[in-house]
């Protein structure tokens, strides 16, 4: 077993999630800030606030899919280095991180190209309107540039993570996240680029945590370390690191379609409100969905490492702690939506129509939100164990299974109030989708314990 692993082994599981998992949140906190700063200012810009955060908001699917090709790979190659570290064989760790290093440069290649080259027509097709088209490639634009920044950033730091550095992981998103703060409003206002200047802040802020990251990675403190001679792609490397990151990556990803028919469908039924509504309800949703994925992320390197180590009963309390915070967090914001929708929904806009109808739609889109624990403890948990095939049918069966059929099945069920039935299709997804996760969970999870300590 390595050495400078070994805490993962012998600390206290409650104290090691919390030595972890803080700064994981916290990371995932700061993380959501890139996301939603943007929107915040743009939402409040004199007179075309309500407009230009509509048309922001279409660019979200795009957004979220370099994010979604960051964590096929990041968080597909990180889990099986931690395995391989709990395994004692350094080189395959060593060599996963190497071959996932290549495999993110190509991809930001290729989605820079396509993102210049096409993001206006993505946007009409995503639901933007000839209003507000015209901010969203804008912003795209710019944003398009810093793709390689924001890939690198995201997937190498899940590394950094897994091999325990939780709180150098919550540096490499603070930097960066401090940085959009302040450039935001200067770029914005101060200057008067107004979505251009908040697409430069992004990606400027973005490139200063990508120094950070790979400062760490080829410096003298990593466990494991970026090295010329494991950048050549190695199949039997870098193919199972997809597998496992494609559950990461479908339930990623799969957030941008769904925000396509989303808005698709509420601009059908509800015009451009309704989808200015959606991209608050969305940037709510990251308040859920980033902390509890820094959750996960905590408890990843502890879970795989004594998966990796034969150490049962450490990763059985990993994951019963894993999900009594989970589903604690998500009732707790749950509980505060319900109370207060017009709080999270000021947050994003000074518009009085679109604060009233956002209050509706948000009690409405995250009804069932106090059981999303459930769901995202166990889906990390999979992933953590190596366990590739379920975590991806959990992930196709809560968005493209359910959530995607239900968003057009709805209105027509509803004739009299379409639009709010399309933001219905979420809670009746996600009360389905949880069921189904646990009990897959139950027998999956059980027999792979069994067969380690048979």
């Amino acid at each position: 077993m390595n050495e400078n692993k070994d805490f993962l082994a012998k600390e206290p599981i409650g104290h090691l999630l919390l030595k972890l998992a803080l700064p994981t949140v916290a990371a995932q906190i700061i993380n959501m800030l890139y996301n939603i700063v943007d929107r915040i200012y743009i939402g409040h810009i004199p007179g075309d606030g309500a407009l230009a955060l509509t048309g922001v908001g279409v660019c979200m699917p795009l957004i979220m899919i370099v994010s979604a090709f960051a964590a096929l790979v990041g968080n597909g190659g990180a889990p099986r280095a931690s395995i391989f570290m709990g395994q004692g064989d350094k080189a395959a760790a060593e060599k996963t991180l190497g071959n996932c290093f290549t495999v993110q440069i190509i991809i930001s290649v290729i989605l820079t190209t396509v993102l210049l080259l096409w993001n206006r027509e993505f946007l009409l097709a995503f639901g933007a309107s000839e209003n507000t088209v015209g901010y969203g490639v804008d912003y795209m634009n710019i944003y398009a540039l810093g793709t390689i920044f924001v890939q690198l950033t995201l997937g190498m730091n899940a590394f950094i993570t897994a091999q325990g550095f939780a709180k150098t992981g919550m540096l490499s998103v603070m930097i960066g996240a401090a940085a959009n703060i302040i450039l935001d409003p200067i770029f914005i206002f101060v200057l008067g680029m107004g979505v251009r200047g908040a697409a430069l802040a992004t990606i400027l802020s973005q490139a200063m945590s990508c120094i950070w990251v790979l400062a760490f990675l080829f410096g003298k403190k990593s466990f494991i370390k970026i090295h010329r001679a494991n950048l050549k792609l190695t199949r039997s490397i870098i193919i199972p690191s997809l597998a496992l990151g494609l559950s990461t990556f479908i339930m990623q990803s799969s957030e941008s379609v769904i925000s396509v028919c989303f808005n698709s469908s509420l601009l059908k039924y509800g015009g451009d409100i309704a989808v200015g509504a959606m991209t608050i309800l969305t940037s709510v949703m990251q308040f859920a969905m980033l902390p509890l994925q820094g959750l996960g992320q905590g408890a990843q390197p502890i879970i795989s490492y004594n998966y990796g180590a034969r150490l049962t009963g450490r990763v059985r309390s990993a994951y019963k702690l894993l999900l009594t915070l989970s589903v604690s967090y998500a009732a707790l914001l749950w509980l505060g939506v319900m109370i207060v929708p017009q709080a999270f929904a000021a947050m994003f806009t000074s518009d009085p129509a679109l604060i009233a109808f956002t209050k509706h739609a948000l009690r409405i889109y995250m009804g069932c939100m106090f059981l999303f624990g459930i769901q995202m403890a166990c889906q990390m948990t999979f992933t953590s164990i190596g366990n590739a095939r379920a975590a991806i049918i959990v992930a196709v069966m809560r968005k493209f299974i359910l959530l995607l059929p239900l968003i057009y099945l709805l209105p027509r069920l509803m004739p009299s109030d379409p639009t709010t039935a399309v933001y219905m299709a979420e809670p009746a997804a996600d009360f389905f989708a949880v069921t189904f996760t646990a009990v897959l969970f139950f027998f999956q999870f059980r027999k792979a314990m069994s067969t380690l300590e048979g």
